[in-house]
């Protein structure tokens, strides 16, 4: 039996009391329902918005008006104290964070809660609205359509579990040592992810530098830098037979289509690429490659290219490792913003014979191989002790309700 089991057999044998949010806090108020920019620049208190507060940490980065501030003197309907609560209730509804700074404001997007202390602690409320029982309330229970949101009277309506104190406090005291192991092992398995990373990196620009000794050619003396036609806007729908991507979906899940009419009929008149060809970004991320799978698809002109390169001479495969050494450079050595023929085409590359060029590929395979286990097993580690931490928690946050 558990510390927690011990005290909830102490203090609450019949079951616990649910109750109401505004039956057991002191103010339920939401922020600022206008933002006079006029005022901006004037007062010392910086304005907080949903997409502020995430994970109980409140990142100004992404505050539109992160570096600006609000008011001079406090507004009274927004003023906070330390142990409030702030929840999100617009757009990115159901984010929590707990109050250790007063000198913050509020946009309406979200909710200062003030628990009652003599009934409710602070970090346990946060933990109770965390849960998962309470998250898939708000989210059943939101309104709107293109932005979903709660009104005030939902919040005051969100029913929570009110053991004593004392009970609560030890869930507290459980969770966050959870919550520090947690973070403890999430930091320790992306330490080693990147470590793995460099180390990969590390083997492979050793094993693709060369010395003057071998040929070296420019990528338009093995090939010629190609894209596909331009599509127009009108050409394309959010649905349809054959993707288009643009390279704000290049090498993930494209959100706009061409016609099959349209791909045939261009396929055929113009440049596109072969089963096997190395596409590259021209623009936003420079220099990030996609290996052409040979299914149907269509790609943004100017922004996505690559090389028709002569393979007897060097290889798709070699070409593919040989990008991510950045070969990009401009004669001053600086790397530039974007991509043009001219600096594809004069980008020089190694031409080592065939059979060398298979054994380096075949190395690196394998070691991208690891690396990519890496990418994938880490990661679902890291997700796996956050659902561990989650089922622990709602498992201490469930309570059989006290009958009247």
């Amino acid at each position: 039996m558990t510390r927690i089991d011990e005290l909830i057999k102490e203090y609450c044998p019949d079951g616990v009391e649910y109750k109401e949010l505004a039956k057991i806090t002191t103010k339920i108020v939401d922020g600022m329902h206008s933002l006079p920019k006029g005022l901006l620049d004037q007062g010392q208190y910086p304005v907080i918005s949903a997409q502020n507060i995430y994970n109980n940490s409140i990142d100004m980065t992404s505050n539109k008006y992160a570096d600006e501030v609000l008011f001079v003197k406090e507004n009274k309907r927004t003023s906070i104290q330390p142990g409030d609560l702030l929840l999100t209730i617009v757009g990115a509804i159901g984010r929590t964070a707990v109050v250790t700074d007063q000198k913050m404001l509020f946009q309406r997007s979200v909710c200062i809660i003030t628990p009652d202390s003599s009934l409710v602690e602070s970090w346990y409320l946060k933990y109770v609205l965390d849960s998962k029982k309470v998250q898939e309330w708000m989210t059943n229970n939101a309104h709107g359509a293109a932005q979903k949101g709660l009104y005030l009277k939902q919040v005051e309506m969100i029913k929570v579990p009110v053991p004593p104190l004392e009970v609560q406090r030890e869930i507290v005291r459980v969770l966050d040592d959870f919550t520090c192991l947690t973070a403890e092992l999430t930091a320790e398995l992306t330490a080693e992810l990147q470590l793995r990373k460099k180390q990969y990196e590390y083997y492979r620009n050793m094993m693709l530098s060369f010395d003057s000794q071998v040929k070296w050619e420019t990528l338009g003396d093995i090939g010629k830098v190609s894209m596909c036609k331009r599509i127009m806007k009108s050409e394309t729908s959010t649905e349809g037979d054959v993707p288009f991507y643009k390279i704000g979906t290049f090498g993930k899940q494209a959100d706009a289509f061409i016609s099959r009419e349209t791909f045939e009929k261009y396929k055929k008149q113009y440049s596109y690429p072969n089963k096997g060809d190395i596409l590259i970004s021209a623009a936003g991320t420079i220099g990030r490659t996609v290996v052409f799978d040979g299914e149907p698809a269509y790609f943004q002109d100017s922004n996505i290219v690559w090389v028709a390169n002569d393979e007897t001479q060097v290889l798709n495969d070699f070409l593919y490792y040989w990008y991510q050494t950045n070969p990009w450079k401009v004669s001053t050595g600086g790397t530039i913003a974007r991509l043009y023929n001219d600096n594809i085409s004069g980008a020089k590359v190694p031409v080592l014979p065939i059979e060398t060029q298979k054994r380096l590929v075949y190395v690196l395979n394998h070691f991208d191989a690891i690396c990519s286990d890496l990418n994938i097993g880490l990661p679902a580690e890291i997700e796996a002790r956050q659902k561990q931490y989650e089922y622990y928690r709602d498992y201490l946050l469930s309570f059989r309700e006290k009958q009247h």
